[in-house]
């Protein structure tokens, strides 16, 4: 079994760290104050010695404040590190808007964070055994539609030609895991069925047996600047590339299925 090293033991990454835990491996990881048995990624001693046996590494940590905080810590230590696989969880945000068109690995990296931009291509370029997966919008058990149906959270917004792609945390764990068997380079991981979040959210009531709430403007529904981001962009995020060379499936292909398993 190998030894795993993760920056960043976030939700997704987290669940990765179990499902390895689960098959043997060896799995550290760093947090920003070493919580739970974690690393403090601030302890550089103890973040290298970590290191220096990890057959595997993955970041997990997005940009901050402009700059990616793994690579100015400990991108030099990476980049000359053992490990024979090495992965970065990125965002297909770094497509930008494509007016619902479907986007592979070749679209050109044109999103609105230039911070996430810069960190896909560095992580890319650092070394020969990189994996780097763009992942759309992450749900899961405890962090899904269900529960923001549950605390009166979610919205209906009149924008009926808007479209997006999910990844349950299941689909991201298992495309990590067959990439370590596979090719190097960049894989979206995405559902097989792009929809409405209106689609979503009209399911989801339906399900728990909830009032659909009223559809709105985007300028009524009161939205955080996150949230409104969330609805400024528009595309199709296409897995052809994970499903040839990697061998990967999605577990739950589309809303559907991934919203029944989280229920």
């Amino acid at each position: 079994m190998g030894q795993m090293l993760i920056f960043g033991m976030g939700y997704a990454a987290s669940h990765l760290a179990r499902r390895l835990e689960a098959r043997g491996w060896d799995v550290s990881g760093t947090t920003r104050d070493g919580r739970g048995g974690t690393l403090a990624f601030g302890d550089r001693d103890a973040v290298l010695a970590a290191l220096r046996p990890a057959t595997h590494i993955l970041s997990s940590v997005p940009p901050s404040d402009g700059r990616d905080p793994v690579l100015d810590h400990y991108g030099d230590a990476i980049a000359l590190a053992g490990a024979t696989w090495t992965g970065y969880l990125s965002s297909t945000g770094v497509y930008g808007d494509t007016g619902g068109a479907w986007v592979d690995e070749t679209a050109p990296i044109k999103g609105r964070r230039a911070d996430r931009n810069a960190a896909d291509a560095a992580w890319q370029a650092l070394r020969a055994d990189m994996c780097v997966f763009r992942l759309p919008g992450i749900y899961g058990p405890g962090r899904s539609i269900l529960d923001r149906i549950g605390e009166g959270r979610a919205h209906r917004i009149a924008l009926p030609d808007q479209v997006f792609s999910r990844i349950h945390i299941d689909d991201i764990a298992s495309g990590v895991i067959a990439s370590f068997g596979g090719p190097p380079g960049v894989y979206n991981l995405a559902d097989d069925e792009p929809c409405p979040q209106n689609r979503l959210v009209e399911w989801g009531c339906a399900m728990l047996g909830a009032p659909v709430p009223p559809l709105q403007a985007l300028d009524e529904a009161g939205l955080s600047p996150a949230a409104r981001a969330f609805y400024a962009e528009n595309r199709r995020v296409a897995n052809g590339k994970a499903k040839r060379l990697l061998g990967w499936t999605p577990r739950y292909p589309s809303f559907r299925e991934g919203l029944a398993a989280c229920l």
